[in-house]
């Protein structure tokens, strides 16, 4: 099966693509299929008109036409739909319905519906952008806002099949009075060969236990983190919080400050925004990872790349158990969920793996097991390829 994949953004800077696009891409091709990722580097012009491949991965990045406003729009949509066209392909799979790959899905969708296009024409969803999500929490103009919510709306509804990343989205989608059959739940998964169980467990050094946070700071409210480690200190004085990540609009700062004015600043260490390469060093220094989830719709819907990376990892979490989260995690299993926004339960759950180390890598061990087990790439692409038609 010849497959077309566009994505609204490149592969550089921004998560969609590289962490969940690209994967899926790389597991349909090892099952035998081609595929050629069609993209627009409007977020890193560089990359405009450069092709690449990787592990049999063709991927473009088109050439940005000149940048006139409208004009521009139109033509990165234009060179979007005609270079997936030119693969050929059975299925184009658009990469959230929203931007440049929600204009592209109209536009295929009109063709289709003038007998144009053959191709099964997929969507995917890994988000809510509407209100209650990153509408809500992205810098965009009035205009841009009511686009991204109609584009939402509209192209979750006009396909031949949804894929979603999260349970929450499934049932969202279903109330867009898509049949069940036609919306795959695809949450996001792991490369099996980079999901591995720390080398070397953690002992407790003299400077005290850290407890990671690895975090864009947006999914919680910070006067409830530090109101968390307030607990634990107050019970374990030599624990640090172990800071890796930076906030959308500085929050970062915001907690520094407030921990500086409740004398908690000296139990954190702000390591900042660490390059992926890195992070299994800052991951093996962590007795413990938190992982804070208000109860919001763009959390319900998220599928959090940040938890998956550290049960793959192997490191121990504690986490709210809203959206995801209690899919990822199986209580007192592969990690520990506590009921959302309960501040006690969260500290609690943290001391007790603390202080019991052997439950704590047991923990750690049992996720980066299940990671492979339920949640690799290579056993995701399965469901991809029911929606796409493809019959044992």
């Amino acid at each position: 099966m010849r497959i077309s994949i566009i994505g609204p953004f490149g592969l550089r800077l921004k998560g969609t693509m590289p962490v969940r696009a690209l994967p899926l891409a790389l597991a349909l091709v090892a099952r035998g299929h081609a595929v050629r990722m069609v993209l627009p580097p409007w977020d890193y012009p560089p990359d405009s008109g450069s092709t690449t491949q990787e592990a049999g991965v063709e991927i473009e990045n088109i050439a940005l036409p000149a940048g006139v406003p409208g004009l521009f729009h139109l033509g990165t949509t234009r060179r979007l739909v005609q270079r997936a066209l030119d693969f050929q392909p059975d299925v184009i799979h658009c990469f959230k319905p929203k931007a440049y790959a929600g204009l592209a899905a109209w536009w295929l969708w009109q063709l289709k519906r003038m007998g144009r296009v053959k191709a099964r024409l997929i969507v995917d969803t890994d988000d809510w952008e509407g209100a209650g999500g990153w509408n809500n929490l992205n810098q965009y103009s009035w205009a841009q806002t009511k686009m991204f919510a109609w584009q939402e709306q509209w192209g979750l509804s006009h396909n031949d099949g949804v894929t979603v990343a999260s349970k929450a989205l499934q049932s969202i989608v279903w109330s867009l009075s898509a049949k069940p059959e036609r919306v795959v739940y695809v949450p996001n998964g792991v490369v099996s060969s980079d999901c591995r169980t720390r080398t070397a467990k953690f002992h407790n050094p003299q400077s005290g236990f850290r407890i990671l946070l690895y975090t864009r700071f947006f999914e919680f409210k910070i006067e409830r983190l530090l109101a968390v480690l307030r607990c634990i200190v107050e019970q374990e004085p030599s624990a640090k919080l172990l800071v890796v990540g930076k906030g959308f609009n500085g929050e970062e700062d915001r907690l520094l400050k407030q921990a500086e004015a409740i004398g908690l600043r000296g139990s954190i260490e702000y390591a900042g925004w660490i390059d992926a390469a890195a992070l299994p060093d800052y991951f093996a220094q962590a007795a413990v990872a938190i992982h804070l989830f208000d109860d919001t719709l763009i959390n319900r819907t998220k599928c959090s790349v940040k938890l998956i990376d550290l049960l793959s990892a192997g490191v121990p979490v504690v986490a709210d158990a809203v959206g995801q989260n209690a899919e990822y995690i199986r209580h007192n299993e592969t990690g520990v969920l506590v009921p959302g926004s309960d501040v006690e339960a969260m500290a609690q759950a943290v001391l007790d793996l603390l202080r019991d180390r052997e439950k704590a890598d047991r923990l750690g061990t049992q996720a980066a097991q299940e990671m492979i087990a339920r949640f690799s790439w290579d056993r995701l692409v399965l469901s991809v390829e029911r929606i796409y038609g493809v019959t044992a």
